[in-house]
């Protein structure tokens, strides 16, 4: 049977700014993927975002980014490789603490905004980037872009990985995202982004704006909490596939190439 599951990004507040849906969105997902402090969220949003993902039963992510709130991580920043590889394990070890302090544990890891696109063009980079993690924790399970640099780079880890998909993205023929500042990039309408996550799942693989179909690990689903629509999105997508048939659950993880 057809399973997948479900992720978000949340934990994204800040003191009073509050940002996202995160108590309706945990109604929806399997996993959750918790800002650390950087590019978004403080110690106390954490704390209790982590407390909520325990209660629900929702599998626990860390989601480092650059170091840039006013940007929300979605600024471009150029480190060498050894500090890349600090920035991520030392996010990595405050979502670790947080989780344990809360009665959890972080299960998965996922880069954010401009480091994951980064990333997602650049292996060695994306390599970097994980062997922070890894130093941190051997067994954590690395969320990749599907099909891009991300990928490329777990593969030559050897270590747990997981291919993400997006519902409200359009994909180029490269497999990478259409850049948010083209038309068309953002998708806002639930039916069809609930449409196009049954026939990727169904096909295990990414569909491009061009129709193209990239064969790709379609483990995970990532859904948004911060659009006029994106809850509305979350909950069609769900309702579809499940209407499908496709079984929710958190992942696994896998190893190796695809």
């Amino acid at each position: 049977m057809t399973s997948v599951d479900l992720n978000a990004d949340m934990g994204e507040s800040f003191g009073p700014w509050v940002m996202g849906q995160d108590e309706d969105l945990l109604d929806v997902i399997t996993s959750a993927n918790i800002a650390c402090g950087f590019h978004a969220g403080d110690w106390d949003v954490m704390a209790g975002t982590m407390k909520l993902a325990v209660e629900t039963g929702t599998g626990i992510g860390a989601h480092p980014g650059y170091p840039d709130l006013q940007g929300f991580g979605r600024r471009r920043m150029q480190l060498p490789a050894d500090s890349l590889r600090n920035l991520v394990a030392y996010q990595l070890g405050a979502a670790r603490a947080m989780a344990q302090a809360a009665g959890g544990k972080v299960r998965h890891l996922k880069l954010h905004g401009a480091l994951a696109n980064t990333c997602a063009e650049d292996a060695a980079l994306a390599q970097a980037a994980y062997e922070g993690a890894l130093s941190v924790d051997p067994d954590i399970i690395v969320m990749v872009l599907a099909e891009t640099a991300q990928q490329r780079a777990v593969e030559a880890l050897g270590c747990r990985w997981a291919g993400e998909i997006f519902a409200d993205r359009a994909y180029n023929d490269d497999a990478t995202l259409v850049d948010r500042s083209q038309p068309g990039a953002v998708i806002h309408e639930p039916e069809v982004a609930a449409r196009r996550m049954v026939e990727m799942v169904q096909a295990g693989a990414i569909i491009t704006e061009s129709g193209k179909h990239i064969p790709a690990a379609t483990d995970t689903i990532c859904l948004h909490g911060d659009g006029r629509t994106a809850l509305l999105i979350a909950r069609a997508v769900r309702d579809a596939l499940t209407g499908a048939g496709v079984t929710l659950e958190a992942f696994e993880g896998r190893t190796g190439r695809l």
